[in-house]
């Protein structure tokens, strides 16, 4: 099966893209869903879902650029895995060397790095957002799409007004940066955050009106939004109304219970009115 897909600097990538948090244990909602995600998620059933990634016609995978996942890649490739990676830094890689991060991760491959969004934000916090800048010149020299990632529209909207050299924004749904926070894998999950939907207009406003790409993740509200297939699928469409025709979404997947890779894959192409 096909999905809808969209050109990516030189790349055709679906409009749906497999995310990563899942896969490293990080529900954003509790830690005995944490617990059950890194049970569940041994590395034959991480190179399980993304090969069925694959027959759900997904053509594009993001995950977090650590130690753990980069094997991985090396292990879904070595098996004859296809799809284009789309890499977040580690910020906890070697006390926050975000430079030897993007070293390493180019080794394996990748089609675009971004800057996490935690970070990103906590630096704009900090008055520290030329870092991020920095970080862009960094990936470019790899000669990579470089993306920045935030929960703050704010953020995107200050890297706009100053014409920064980015290629695409990962955007977050919801503004879970009103308090600053580390990255899950520093500090953990307690499931506090919150999720309100208000926050979902404010992003896609910046989503709708930037002419750069912008890949939507968290459109589930990290599974509060998955009370029901009908409350999922409306999620879909929500997003797909916000964002423009060279966008994409990126979501997570726990394949454990039923298949919601196939299922998403599904409701991608009814509310884009997609044709496989």
């Amino acid at each position: 099966m096909r999905l809808p897909e969209i050109d990516f600097g030189r790349h055709r990538i679906s409009r749906l893209i497999v995310g990563g948090n899942p896969l490293r244990g990080n529900s954003h909602l509790t830690p005995e869903r944490n617990a059950e995600m890194r049970d569940y998620y041994t590395t034959e059933r991480v190179l399980e879902a993304w090969f069925a990634s694959e027959k759900a016609g997904v053509t594009a995978m993001q995950s977090r650029g650590d130690q753990i996942v980069m094997d991985w890649v090396d292990r879904y490739r070595e098996r004859g895995g296809t799809m284009h990676w789309i890499v977040q830094t580690a910020s906890e890689w070697k006390g926050g060397d975000v430079a030897d991060n993007i070293r390493a991760v180019a080794e394996h491959h990748p089609i675009a790095i971004y800057h996490h969004g935690t970070r990103t934000d906590n630096l704009w916090k900090q008055g520290r957002i030329e870092d991020v800048h920095d970080c862009l010149k960094q990936i470019h020299d790899k000669g990579l799409l470089a993306g920045v990632g935030s929960h703050m529209p704010e953020v995107c909207e200050y890297i706009e007004e100053h014409d920064w050299e980015v290629d695409f924004y990962m955007t977050c749904a919801y503004n879970l940066s009103r308090e600053e926070r580390e990255s899950f894998l520093v500090n953990g999950s307690t499931g506090t955050e919150v999720y309100d939907d208000a926050d979902r207009d404010r992003m896609t406003d910046f989503v709708l009106s930037t002419p750069k790409q912008c890949i939507l993740f968290k459109i589930l509200a990290a599974s509060r939004k998955c009370a029901t297939q009908e409350s999922v699928k409306e999620a879909f469409a929500y997003a797909f109304r916000r964002i423009k025709p060279c966008d994409a979404v990126d979501v997570g997947v726990f394949q454990r219970d039923r298949d919601e890779i196939g299922l998403d894959a599904e409701y991608v192409r009814e509310v884009t009115g997609f044709a496989a």
